[in-house]
């Protein structure tokens, strides 16, 4: 079988997501989607709204055959670390093709970018280093490096965010599975950080942000959702009483940095740079998350980059632990969270292939990745009653969804 992988965190599953599967299957000319997605935190360190089960059953309604979960510690990292830990999953999995949305909407400035890095390799690190030392950013050190190099916004834009994650994603593929092809599609009407809805396609962050400021589902929010994804929205909400935010997470969080030792924090995957002082300081001041953020961010320190170290103080992810498997070059193992008819054959067909463990239950497995993987849905389940978060948290050991019809 034919098959095209995605690369997707569904927070909520959207109809632009619906259109970049469409145009995956067309492009690749696939028999197989393959998502593989993040599971309760995401990439840019937000819980997402409703956990991975509720959004893969969304996706499995709307024209995914099967998902797979990225482990929390590619999920929640960098462009870069983020598309090796997809890659490498989609990798394991035998993937033809990788197709991801970008607002360019073409492959080649992709391919000829990625030709031009490789070949000023050096130069690219120097700028890189001298940027960060400087103060600036990862993502601002990068737009540096870039531009030191010859690759500048006017023939390829790196301010845009699904070009960044391209971009990502086309040098781990040549990086570390070559013989996978890059494909891209456009993305269409709303862009990525739209805060308001536009049309019928927008982007997640603003339809999240029509949904939790209401708390409903507003007409507007469903123009722009598959019936699946209003569905799990609603079942979701109606088994716990509430859809995730950062806000939920502070009374937690208050708790973590008020009880921790400046030595352990320091330990803590993200803390770097005496950010520990600036955490314990802040926190004691602070009334809100909002109130945390404004009083710790800088140039150097984004607010996406801190919201990511602010999971890892919930999830307790150490600098150890974070080193230890981010460089690797292979998936740690492949867990199912979810498939049709489609997916099972496939699975069926490939799984003799593959070199590394596939796993649907993480009792099947003993990996130190997956104790994390428990300990961030401890975390994410925590702003709900005991009841709920006892019944959502036996989901973690269940197997994965099957959608057969």
């Amino acid at each position: 079988m034919n098959s095209c992988g995605i690369i997707v965190e569904y927070n909520p599953f959207h109809n632009g997501h619906q259109y970049h599967i469409m145009k995956s299957k067309e492009e690749s000319q696939a028999d197989c989607v393959i998502a593989v997605m993040s599971g309760q935190f995401l990439q840019r360190g937000e819980p997402a709204i409703i956990d991975k089960w509720h959004r893969s059953r969304a996706a499995l309604q709307s024209g995914v055959d099967l998902v797979v979960e990225l482990p929390y510690l590619f999920a929640v990292q960098h462009s870069d670390y983020f598309s090796k830990g997809a890659v490498l999953t989609l990798d394991a999995l035998g993937v033809n093709s990788i197709c991801f949305g970008s607002e360019n909407g073409s492959i080649s400035p992709f391919l000829e970018s990625y030709d031009h890095l490789s070949q000023n390799a050096t130069l690219y690190e120097k700028s890189l280093r001298e940027s960060l030392n400087e103060g600036n950013s990862y993502p601002e050190a990068a737009r540096t490096a870039n531009e030191a190099i010859g690759i500048s916004t006017s023939n390829f834009d790196f301010s845009a965010p699904n070009n960044i994650l391209g971009y990502s994603y086309v040098k781990q593929i040549f990086n570390y599975a070559p013989s996978i092809e890059p494909l891209t599609v456009e993305r269409k009407e709303s862009q990525y950080h739209d805060s308001t809805i536009s049309g019928q396609m927008a982007s997640a962050t603003s339809i999240r942000k029509e949904i939790l400021n209401n708390n409903q589902i507003t007409e507007q929010a469903a123009s722009t959702l598959p019936d699946a994804t209003i569905e799990e929205l609603i079942s979701y909400y109606n088994q716990t009483h509430l859809w995730h935010e950062w806000d939920k997470y502070f009374d937690l969080l208050h708790y973590k940095l008020s009880t921790i030792s400046l030595a352990d924090l320091k330990e803590i995957h993200g803390v770097d740079e005496g950010l520990e002082y600036r955490l314990k300081q802040a926190i004691k001041s602070s009334t809100s998350f909002m109130d945390f953020m404004e009083r710790i961010k800088t140039k150097r320190y984004t607010w996406t980059r801190l919201q990511r170290t602010c999971t890892h103080i919930l999830v307790g992810l150490t600098k150890t632990e974070a080193t230890k498997h981010l460089n690797t070059n292979s998936a740690p193992y492949v867990r199912i969270l979810g498939m049709n008819h489609i997916g099972q054959r496939y699975l069926s067909e490939y799984k003799k292939k593959m070199t590394v463990p596939l796993i649907t239950q993480p009792q099947q497995l003993t990996h130190s990745l997956l104790d994390i993987e428990e300990k961030s849905t401890a975390a994410y389940y925590s702003p709900l009653s005991a009841k709920q978060r006892v019944h959502q948290y036996h989901n973690e050991f269940g197997p994965p969804l099957r959608i057969l019809q």
